[in-house]
């Protein structure tokens, strides 16, 4: 496994889009510099999500970015994804390790610091740590502290990505949280350009990390 670079995680929804257009945003968010994407299906039956993780992979893998399927291990498993990504409800981390191995990439969300460090003692590389602001996705959020994000990044040492409602006119928050990326999800999905929103958002965590 190439080293993990979280630093600009995109987080699928395809509510609203025909497939067509949704792989098209898909691939323009790769050519706008993602460097992580999860793809999150909800509602879909098992094969319509094995189907569509099929193809969305199709289109990471010739931008060389690792697909992490959400909550689903064996959506992972059956498309050769490069990883999961598990939630507080879902499957506990320590057994999504064991399925998918010691060469898969297996991220966490967390909203406190016992969560996180119960999750990085289980074996994740990652955790996505939020909501930071309120969502317009269909996922229930919980809202968690800028402190609290910061404690969890002193707390273990692995990457730590915000999550929830970030753009790049409110990631300001985050500054000198320690965070290693953002995740994002409505402010590529819904924009009118996603390849120049990706550009423009990991631009803008870039200006944030160095001033």
């Amino acid at each position: 496994m190439k080293k993990l670079d979280t630093t600009m995680y995109f987080i699928t929804d395809s509510t609203n889009y025909s497939e067509e257009e949704f792989l098209y945003r898909i691939e323009e968010a790769c050519k706008g510099g993602i460097t992580l994407i999860q793809l999150r299906e909800k509602e879909r039956t098992t094969r319509e999500y094995l189907c569509l993780a099929q193809k969305v992979h199709d289109i990471t893998k010739r931008y060389d970015i690792p697909l992490i399927i959400d909550d689903r291990v064996d959506i992972a498993q059956a498309v050769d994804a490069e990883g999961v990504h598990v939630g507080q409800s879902d499957m506990p981390v320590d057994i999504a390790r064991r399925l998918m191995g010691n060469y898969k990439i297996v991220g966490a969300t967390t909203k406190t610091v016992s969560q996180a460090r119960k999750a990085y003692e289980q074996g994740a590389d990652y955790l996505g740590v939020g909501a930071i602001y309120p969502t317009t996705t269909k996922v229930k959020t919980v809202l968690t502290s800028v402190d609290t994000l910061k404690e969890i990044v002193r707390a273990v040492p692995i990457k730590v990505n915000a999550i929830g409602g970030l753009n790049k006119d409110n990631i300001h928050i985050l500054k000198n949280s320690g965070i290693d990326g953002i995740c994002a999800v409505s402010a590529i999905m819904k924009a009118e350009n996603p390849r120049t929103a990706v550009s423009e958002l990991k631009d803008a965590f870039t200006a944030l990390q160095s001033d």
